[in-house]
């Protein structure tokens, strides 16, 4: 298992002043644990008062700033620990495991998610010097220490959810500059490679997206490679070096989050959802996802319903 977890190390002083503050503002801001949408487009903030297990769900683009607390992320066999010293990208929308490790009700996990806008990355990067470094293909995915430039930023943006009548003129700079440390951060080149439109990573998203727009049909390799200008083998490569797995792999996960959302979210039998998105055995679907979520559907759907009830 590769893992990615942080050292610990205390923060600069003028930092931990800066996170005092965050957690605070982020504290008063959300109505109670689960995930929030704020009046600022694209700026989320999100709350748990207790540990969890590992939740399978869909990460979309976006940077996740942990003000509070302690998370990690599991793609594969990859584990990505980020806390108050590490933020997360994501630069393609993947399957993840989350997990929530530091968290109580005195003092809650905390954390802001900001959504990756893609025509504001392929704007900033018109601007940016040539990055001349060889490419060097790697999970689409990773971790970066959370710079004294980058947490003033989010403390910034944090500060117009007190401030709506600014919000609307200050808050698209405030996000505007988040893009533009995480660009110029620690392996802000896996960010900028999305805006190379003939570039291997953009050929992967491409792929990914007609398999989240088909997850219910056969998958067929050929076709997907020839969606993404791709030999199969080479697709194949570049597909598993950014996502830790295989096109069938990342439609399984694909198909049993959605099958578990239908039966969670509305009421769907387990058989019926299981045709819904694509399989024609119920007993396999059964197994896999027993596999992905630790329980067979029903049960764990009942689980689920009890712990948020």
């Amino acid at each position: 298992m590769n893992d990615n977890a942080s050292n610990v190390i205390a923060a600069p002083h003028g930092m931990e002043a800066q996170q005092a503050e965050l957690a605070a503002r982020v504290a008063r801001n959300v109505p109670g644990d689960g995930l929030h949408e704020t009046a600022v487009r694209g700026f989320w903030l999100i709350q748990a008062s207790e540990p969890s297990l590992p939740l399978p769900t869909v990460y979309h683009p976006s940077v996740c700033v942990v003000v509070q607390g302690r998370k990690r992320a599991l793609l594969g066999e990859d584990v990505f620990h980020y806390d108050p010293l590490n933020y997360l990208v994501v630069s393609m929308s993947l399957p993840i495991s989350g997990q929530i490790l530091d968290a109580s009700p005195e003092r809650p996990y905390l954390c802001l998610r900001i959504d990756i806008d893609p025509a504001l990355v392929s704007e900033l990067v018109q601007r940016l010097p040539a990055d001349k470094s060889p490419a060097n293909p790697g999970r689409a995915v990773y971790l970066g220490r959370t710079s004294p430039s980058l947490l003033d930023a989010v403390l910034r943006l944090a500060r117009l959810l007190d401030m709506p009548d600014e919000a609307e003129v200050l808050a698209p700079l405030a996000m505007r500059e988040i893009h533009y440390r995480v660009l110029t951060g620690e392996l802000g080149q896996r960010l900028r490679e999305l805006c190379d439109a003939d570039g291997p990573a953009q050929r992967v998203a491409r792929a990914i997206d007609l398999i989240r727009q088909r997850y219910a049909e056969p998958l067929r390799i050929e076709q997907l490679a020839s969606a993404a200008h791709m030999s199969a083998s080479s697709l194949h490569e570049r597909f598993k070096a950014a996502t830790a797995m295989t096109p069938l792999q990342f439609q399984k996960q694909l198909r049993l989050q959605e099958a578990r959302r239908l039966m969670l979210v509305d009421g769907m039998e387990a058989a019926t959802a299981c045709h819904r998105v694509g399989y024609e055995s119920p007993s396999q679907f059964s197994r896999e996802y027993r596999r992905l979520f630790g329980a067979p559907p029903r049960r764990e759907v009942m689980s689920m319903r009890g712990a948020t009830a």
